[in-house]
């Protein structure tokens, strides 16, 4: 019996499947089984997938479903102590799995493992870096706050562990990775691998990059988490609320600049700062009103011109922006 199972969601993804495999089977730790959840792709990625000669890999077809039920379904064929998610766009260090499996080995109080995350652009390019928290031990009180763990490629969790909170909830999708860790945060300890070995990609068309539906996503979660939560913690709620809408904030700035994507980067800094006036009192957060304005005002091209041409600074913006959301 393998000792890891990972587990790898797709749906049409023939553009980046394959080297996402790669990146699983080329692990340091190779005492692992594959699975790939077919979720009724309709392009090449079937076939692409079928072509791969390895007896670790894995491949089971179902209809579309959506990621979190393909990875519910992953959990049901897994057959290690240990599982994974990686998605079908995402990448790993080659270490990856050997790091967490180590750092859970010498922690046996803790049924989560995590690393850092750098983000890349399509063409695979690291585009900005991540969070880079280190928090250890119990971590509930910390990612009611902000989701450190950043991905659904992340972590390393025990297989008990995952069946004593349950599947992913399909109703908080594309929230459902947040919702995972709060829970497992809710009943286990964490442990940090603090090196980045998590190649995060992020693309224009990706569920992660509609800003819109993921707000209305990540404040269900947060509603449904702090309704679980004990009295003592509730007290975080409104901060919680400001940092969802903060990181949206930036998400969307990252977009192209158009006048409609500015005024939904401008509503949501609004609902940051409802939440957190202390926000106003923070460099970042004018910086991204600087770069709102440009893009509201201002005709594309135009925009795209300044923001080209300071471009140092408006880097900052987003990239400060990420950051800042490691604070309380």
């Amino acid at each position: 019996m393998p000792l890891i199972s990972v587990v790898i969601p797709v749906y049409n993804g023939e553009k980046t499947i394959q080297e996402t495999i790669e990146s699983v089977l080329n692990q340091s730790f190779s005492d692992l089984e594959l699975i790939v959840i077919n979720d009724g792709s309709t392009d090449r990625t079937l076939e692409i997938v079928s072509h791969i000669q390895d007896e670790r890999l894995k491949l089971f077809s179902y209809p579309n479903a959506g990621v979190a039920e393909s990875r519910n379904r992953g959990i049901c064929q897994a057959n290690g102590e240990f599982i994974s998610f990686i998605d079908a766009d995402d990448l790993w260090t080659v270490d990856k799995l050997e790091n967490q499996l180590k750092a859970l080995q010498e922690n046996p109080q803790a049924a989560v493992a995590y690393s850092w995350t750098k983000c890349i652009d399509e063409s695979g390019e690291i585009s900005r870096r991540g969070s880079h928290i280190s928090d250890t031990g119990n971590v509930y009180a910390k990612l009611l706050l902000i989701d450190f763990i950043e991905n659904g490629s992340n972590p390393l969790i025990r297989k008990q562990a995952l069946q004593e909170v349950g599947n992913f909830d399909r109703s908080v999708v594309p929230s459902e990775d947040r919702d995972m860790w709060l829970r497992l945060a809710a009943n286990y300890h964490f442990v940090c691998v603090p090196a980045a070995q998590i190649l995060y990609r992020q693309l224009s068309y990706s569920a992660s990059a509609n800003v819109v539906k993921q707000e209305i996503a990540s404040l269900k979660a947060i509603e449904k988490a702090f309704s679980q939560a004990p009295e003592s913690l509730k007290h975080l709620k409104r901060h919680s609320i400001a940092n969802i809408y903060k990181g949206l904030t930036f998400k969307a700035l990252e977009a192209k600049p158009q006048p409609k994507q500015g005024l939904i980067a401008a509503r949501l800094l609004w609902h940051s700062i409802k939440n957190d006036p202390a926000l106003l009192q923070t460099r970042v957060i004018w910086k991204a009103l600087l770069k709102i304005v440009v893009m509201v005002i201002m005709p594309p091209q135009i925009s795209q011109y300044l923001i080209t041409k300071f471009k140092s600074v408006f880097n900052t913006i987003t990239i400060l922006g990420h950051l800042q959301l490691e604070l309380f």
